[in-house]
């Protein structure tokens, strides 16, 4: 009898705990929605995407969640709504037990700002990926500019924009990145007034290491200012045109 009593018990809890979680789930998709909140969770160290741009986007789509029924909600919508946004790299949405809806947003990372010849402005990411410019922020990468298409600037000058991110001391002293018609690529120190030309940047790293040899041997003993043009781009030597 003892057991029966018990086994009846516990059929009673089962019974009421499967009452409770489809009572509150029908209720709680009847509430509703009092919040809308976006985090942008890299906002500090990059501003490409402010929460109110997002908050806008949503409400132009007629998916912004205040005011309506959890059971009118498509979260799902709504983030690929936010994904429309090509600043926007991930984004999450869900409900929250306190009556709002959450968009949690990670933003783009550049590293290589491209202005190309005829072809506008953007950024290329680090992804390998074209992302367009913001009107409303701007952050420190190397910058590119002169003939450049968007296959270039995602393989050859992405790879010399990664070199430089990992080389605080050359990206410090790159001022600008110049890519002739030629595809021969031009560097415009912050220091100097001259530019060096690298030619292609097939094996960069040794060219460069040409190029500090040459300013221990050269610059730093007949000056700075008495080239316009240093050339790396020949083998075995470096040329250069006097002022």
């Amino acid at each position: 009898m003892k057991k029966f009593l018990l086994a009846l018990a516990a059929l009673a809890v089962i019974g009421y705990l499967f009452f409770s979680a489809n009572y509150f789930r029908d209720s709680s998709k009847n509430r509703l929605c009092e919040r809308f909140e976006v985090v942008v969770r890299d906002s500090s160290r990059t501003g490409f995407v402010r929460a109110a741009d997002i908050d806008a986007l949503v409400k132009r789509y007629d998916l912004h969640p205040v005011g309506k029924r959890f059971s009118e909600i498509n979260t799902l919508a709504i983030r690929d709504t936010i994904l429309t946004n090509r600043l926007v790299e991930s984004a999450h949405v869900y409900t929250t037990p306190r009556g709002g809806v959450v968009a949690t947003i990670r933003q783009r990372e550049p590293v290589l700002r491209v202005i190309a010849d005829g072809k506008g402005s953007y950024y290329v990411d680090k992804e390998r990926g074209i992302m367009p410019t913001s009107s409303s922020f701007a952050v420190y990468v190397p910058l590119a500019t002169g003939a450049i298409d968007e296959e270039f600037a995602r393989n050859e000058l992405y790879d010399f924009a990664m070199f430089l991110h990992g080389n605080a001391d050359w990206d410090a002293w790159i001022e600008q990145i110049v890519v002739r018609s030629n595809r021969d690529v031009v560097l415009i120190p912050r220091a100097g007034d001259f530019r060096v030309v690298v030619g292609s940047l097939e094996d960069y790293p040794a060219k460069l290491a040409k190029f500090i040899r040459f300013i221990d041997e050269g610059l730093n003993v007949v000056g700075w200012n008495r080239y316009s043009e240093i050339n790396l781009k020949y083998n075995n030597q470096v040329v250069c045109t006097k002022r």
